[in-house]
C-alpha cells in the first residue's frame, strides 16, 4: 500500500501533467526544430499575401506572428499552424483599397467578435455534416493550389533556380533515410542558402519579397470614427472574413486529425480563431486563419504533435525578421519552393485517384470529389469548393434515397381492401413520386397504408399522404394510415390537413 502511495505523489502526479515537449527530449527537439521550419516558411508567404491585401509586408508578418501565438494558447487543434492567409487577404483587399488600412484592422476585430459568437453557438458541429468524397476533394485541390503558388516562383528565373529545386527536393527525399532527428526541410533550406551564398549564385531571394520589420509590433486601436455607418461598411467583409476562416481552420483541424489519428476541440477552435484574430486586429495585423501548407510541414513533414511547434513558429518568425533579417532575406526562394512542392506531393490524396480505387468507387462520390476540385482551383477559394462539393453530395444523396422508397400492394381475399406497404424514407425528392403510385380507381372501398417501414421526414410527405387521401375521398373510399411511429405520427398529425382520415399510429 506505501508503495503504490508514494508512486501518485503530487510530484509524480505533476510530472504526469506536463506536457510530452517537458517530458521528452526527443519531442522537444523535434517541436523546436519544426517551428524554425515553419516560420522559415512562413516569410515569404506572409509577404505574399501583405501584397494580395495591398499592406505593407510588415503587416502581414506581424499577424502571423500574433496568430500563432495566440493560437497556440486558445485553439482547440495542437500543432496547426494559423498566420496570415490568401483567403483572407483577397477578401479585405478591396475593403483596404476603397477605404485604408484603419477599416480593414476595424474590420478584422469584427470578423474575431463574428468567429467568438459563431463558435459559442456550434457552428463547429456543422463540420460532421461535410462528406468524405468532399474532404478527400478539400485535400486534393488544397495540393494542386499549393503547386500552382510555386509556378510563378519557377518562371523567367535565372537557370540556377532550377537545380537548385531539385537538389532541394533530392535532400527532403534522401536525408530522413540516414536520420530524422533534424527536419529535412531544415537542411534542405541550410544547405541551398549556404550553396548559393559561397558560390555568389545570383537567384530570387526571401528579400526580394520585400522589407522586412525592424521592430516588435506595438498595440493599437483601429483609426475610423466609431459610428454606424463604418460599422455598416466593415460588417459585411469581417462576416466573410469570419465564414472563410472559421471554414478553412475546421476543414484543416479536421485534416489533422486525421494524419495524427487523434480528436481536437472543434468548438474551442471556432473561438481560438476569434480571439487570435482580435489580438492580431489590436495589434494592426491583417488577420488569418489556419494555413494548410504550414500545417503539413509542421505535421506532416516535420512531424510535430504540440503547441509548442505552433507558439515557436510565431516566436521564430519575429526574432528572424527583426535580429536576423539579413540573414533571412538571403535565403533563396529556390529552397522553400522545393518545400513546398513536397508538401503539395504528400498532401495529395493519391490513393482516390488510383484506377483500382475509380473503379470501385461509386460515381456519384468521384464526381463530388472532382467538382470540389474543380471549383477550388477555378475560384482559389477553398470554402466555395467546400460548399459546392457539400450541396453536389447532397443532391446526389437525395436522388438516391428518393429511390428507395417502394410501395407495394396486396388485396384481402375477399376483394373488400387493399393494403399498401409503404419502404424507405419519405422526405420531398421520395414523396413527390409517391401519390402517382396508387390505383384511386380500381381499389375497392377500403385502403391501408402501412407506414411501419418507413419514417415521414417532412411536411413534403405529410401532403403528398394528404394528398392520396384526398383522391381516394372524391371517389368515396375510406383510407387508414397506420404503422407510424412515434415522430412520424407527432409529425403527420400536426401538418396534415385531413382530418377524417383514420390514424393508427404503430409500434
Amino acid at each position: 500500500m506505501s508503495s503504490s502511495v508514494s508512486a501518485l505523489s503530487p510530484a509524480a502526479r505533476l510530472r504526469g501533467l506536463k506536457p510530452d515537449w517537458l517530458r521528452d527530449p526527443g519531442v522537444w527537439r523535434t517541436e523546436v526544430l519544426a517551428g524554425l521550419v515553419v516560420a522559415l516558411a512562413l516569410v515569404p508567404e506572409a509577404i505574399s499575401f501583405s501584397v494580395i491585401a495591398g499592406v505593407e509586408p510588415a503587416i502581414g508578418l506581424f499577424a502571423s506572428f500574433t496568430m500563432a501565438v495566440t493560437i497556440s494558447v486558445v485553439g482547440g487543434r495542437r500543432a496547426m499552424i494559423s498566420a496570415a492567409t490568401g483567403a483572407v487577404a483577397l477578401v479585405i483587399a478591396p475593403l483596404n483599397r476603397e477605404h485604408g488600412f484603419g477599416y480593414l484592422v476595424a474590420a478584422v476585430i469584427l470578423a474575431g467578435v463574428f468567429q467568438v459568437v459563431l463558435g459559442a453557438l456550434g457552428v463547429a458541429r456543422l463540420v460532421r455534416f461535410i462528406p468524405r468524397s468532399v474532404m478527400v476533394g478539400f485535400v486534393n485541390a488544397l495540393a494542386v493550389l499549393i503547386f500552382m503558388t510555386q509556378i510563378h516562383e519557377m518562371r523567367h528565373v535565372p537557370w540556377a533556380v532550377y537545380p537548385l529545386i531539385l537538389g532541394g527536393l533530392a535532400l527532403m527525399v534522401f536525408f530522413p533515410r540516414i536520420t530524422t532527428a533534424i527536419p529535412a526541410p531544415l537542411v534542405s533550406i541550410t544547405v541551398l542558402t549556404v550553396i548559393t551564398v559561397a558560390a555568389g549564385i545570383a537567384v530570387p531571394t526571401v528579400g526580394d519579397k520585400g522589407t522586412l520589420p525592424s521592430a516588435l509590433p506595438v498595440p493599437g486601436v483601429p483609426d475610423v470614427p466609431l459610428t454606424l455607418d463604418t460599422l455598416a461598411t466593415i460588417a459585411p467583409y469581417s462576416f466573410a472574413m469570419a465564414l472563410v476562416g472559421l471554414m478553412e481552420s475546421l476543414m484543416t483541424a479536421q485534416l489533422v486529425d486525421e494524419i495524427t489519428d487523434t480528436r481536437s476541440d472543434k468548438t474551442r477552435e471556432s473561438v481560438g480563431q476569434g480571439v487570435a484574430n482580435i489580438v492580431t486586429g489590436f495589434f494592426g495585423g491583417m488577420g488569418g486563419c489556419a494555413m494548410i501548407g504550414q500545417t503539413m510541414i509542421n505535421v506532416k513533414v516535420s512531424g510535430a504533435r504540440t503547441r509548442l511547434s505552433t507558439f515557436l513558429a510565431g516566436v521564430f518568425l519575429m526574432v528572424l525578421c527583426v535580429a536576423f533579417g539579413s540573414v533571412v532575406s538571403g535565403i533563396p526562394m529556390a529552397a522553400l519552393v522545393a518545400i513546398m512542392i513536397m508538401v503539395s506531393f504528400t498532401t495529395f490524396d493519391w490513393h482516390s485517384v488510383a484506377p483500382r480505387t475509380l473503379r470501385r468507387m461509386p460515381v456519384g462520390e468521384t464526381a463530388v470529389m472532382v467538382i470540389t476540385v474543380v471549383c477550388v482551383v477555378a475560384t482559389h477559394n477553398l470554402a466555395v469548393g467546400v460548399v459546392v462539393g457539400s450541396v453536389t453530395a447532397m443532391v446526389i444523396f437525395a436522388k438516391r434515397v428518393a429511390r428507395v422508397a417502394e410501395v407495394t400492394a396486396v388485396t384481402d381475399p375477399d376483394g373488400g381492401t387493399v393494403v399498401y406497404r409503404v419502404t424507405g424514407e419519405l422526405f420531398f425528392a421520395s414523396s413527390n413520386g409517391l401519390v402517382g403510385r396508387f390505383d384511386y380507381a380500381g381499389d375497392p372501398d377500403r385502403v391501408v397504408i402501412d407506414l411501419s417501414a418507413t419514417r415521414v421526414w417532412d411536411a413534403s410527405s405529410v401532403a403528398a399522404l394528404d394528398a392520396i387521401e384526398t383522391r381516394y375521398a372524391r371517389r368515396g373510399k375510406r383510407v387508414e394510415i397506420t404503422g407510424l411511429d412515434e415522430p412520424s405520427a407527432r409529425l403527420h398529425g400536426r401538418l396534415s390537413d385531413r382530418r377524417d382520415g383514420e390514424l393508427a399510429a404503430g409500434h
